[in-house]
């Protein structure tokens, strides 16, 4: 029986004990480069205490973002509130885990660490009293490897065994992250064959960045145990749906849920109102950093329940933002759902653009526009003018470009990560733009 214990430390000295009473061979380190990718370096038990008050030292330049080669020393300080053990290893001897601020050699914040720039706005929101809570649905794929997009089962939405073959492995996923006090609320086969989701429990904004990244890690580790591979790209199979990462949230101030009005028909207060209106204004210009690659333009495409039309509803699954009715009327359940992100994001950084618009929204006073409850997937042109609906953009390069005009994500982002991110996602469509491609040597090569 797996008897991994799960930790509440509170500071270094908690961290140190669980080390010792544990027997703890290695501690990883983690952070994230603008794009999202996990780093991780290792140390041993001896070099812990001193960790906590100098850091370790990295090369900077090294990281995709992060810094130029003349001023290349960074610095990882592990934030002890983190530590977990990692459940995918070996209980004796066990590896853990902690992440890491990443902090300048005079031990100030560096200005590109996507965690320092989720804080910065989640300490803005703080000061306005709010508290951002965050519930993301990260969907993926399980393919035979990662050479190809052949499926492990044929099974659709809600489908089960043996349609859904993929049941063992969400099993270990689930086991896996509450191992680590990661609390899940449901798993599930999606709508492609081979597709999967499991819906974490909402959490404050920066322990669920932490935990969207754990738990693609862990998805990826129990895929691989099984002989497996598991994929967060958003649209790999074409025809198919793609994945997306539908992300819940709500505002708390006082304890109480600010997004919740009691006397409003629809239970919405006007902060909530305010801040969808927030959402759907900056709508393109954050898109580039929810839905980073090219390939996450393949997947938003309408008709295959991907949201491309900037406007919000109730019920209508058309929508890019839409207020879920599960539980009408309960203050605790009431919460807008944006449904444009992939998993594919780096979570840092996806969910301080659509605080920092919201926030906006809120600060500004914004006016939401009436709720559009019809299919707007069968909307004409003509349609989408009466409703006044405008769509996010058509490709990365668009959504680069939106990116880069926006004072709102150069505020959020900082100068220097918000320029590097533009010049990376440019770079990518360049390269993209100028690829010749299977479809061009079908398609041409025959009679040109």
């Amino acid at each position: 029986m797996d008897t991994t214990p799960v930790f509440n430390c509170k500071n270094a000295d908690d961290v140190l004990k669980a080390v010792r009473d544990y027997n703890v061979s290695f501690i990883q380190y983690w952070f994230m480069d603008v794009l999202g990718t996990l780093k991780s370096f290792q140390i041993t038990p001896n070099e812990l205490e001193a960790s906590f008050e100098e850091g370790m030292g990295f090369d900077g330049s090294s990281i995709l973002g992060f810094t130029r080669i003349e001023e290349s020393d960074m610095v990882a300080i592990p934030d002890p509130t983190t530590f977990q053990m990692v459940s995918w290893r070996p209980t004796e001897r066990p590896v853990a885990r902690m992440f890491c601020d990443i902090k300048t050699p005079d031990l100030q914040p560096y200005e590109n660490d996507p965690r320092y720039i989720f804080k910065k706005v989640l300490a803005k929101a703080s000061e306005k009293g709010y508290t951002f809570y965050v519930g993301p649905e990260l969907e993926f794929f399980l393919f035979a490897d990662s050479k190809g997009t052949q499926p492990l089962d044929a099974g659709g939405y809600f489908d089960a065994p043996p349609l859904d073959m993929g049941n063992d492995i969400r099993r270990d996923i689930i086991f896996s992250l509450e191992r680590m006090g990661i609390q899940v609320e449901y798993s599930h086969h999606e709508v492609a064959p081979s597709q999967h989701e499991i819906d974490l429990r909402y959490n404050e904004g920066l322990l669920m960045a932490d935990i969207a990244t754990t738990y693609k890690v862990v998805v990826k580790e129990a895929a691989r145990k099984h002989g497996c591979y598991a994929t967060f790209m958003p649209k790999p199979i074409f025809g198919q749906n793609g994945s997306g990462m539908h992300v819940h949230q709500s505002l708390f101030k006082n304890g109480r849920n600010a997004f919740f009005d009691p006397k409003d028909p629809n239970s919405l207060s006007k902060e909530c109102k305010s801040y969808i209106a927030g959402l759907l204004k900056h709508a393109k210009e954050f898109c580039c950093v929810t839905n980073q690659w090219v390939n996450s333009y393949k997947r938003l495409v309408p008709g295959y329940e991907a949201p491309v039309y900037i406007a919000w509803a109730q019920r209508n699954r058309s929508a890019l933002i839409r207020v879920p009715m599960y539980k009408p009327g309960k203050e605790n359940a009431t919460r807008i759902e944006l449904r444009s992100p992939d998993p594919a994001a780096n979570p840092y950084l996806c969910f301080a653009v659509q605080l920092a618009a919201g926030l906006k929204g809120i600060e500004e006073n914004y006016e939401l526009q009436p709720a559009v409850e019809d299919n707007i997937f069968k909307f004409n042109e003509k349609d989408m003018d009466t409703h006044g609906i405008d769509a996010l953009p058509g490709s990365l390069y668009e959504a680069a470009k939106e990116l880069e005009a926006s004072e709102l994500m150069k505020e959020t982002l900082g100068e220097s990560l918000h320029a590097n991110l533009v010049k990376n996602k440019l770079a990518e469509w360049d390269e993209y733009r100028t690829h010749v491609s299977e479809f061009e040597i079908k398609k041409y090569l025959p009679t040109l």
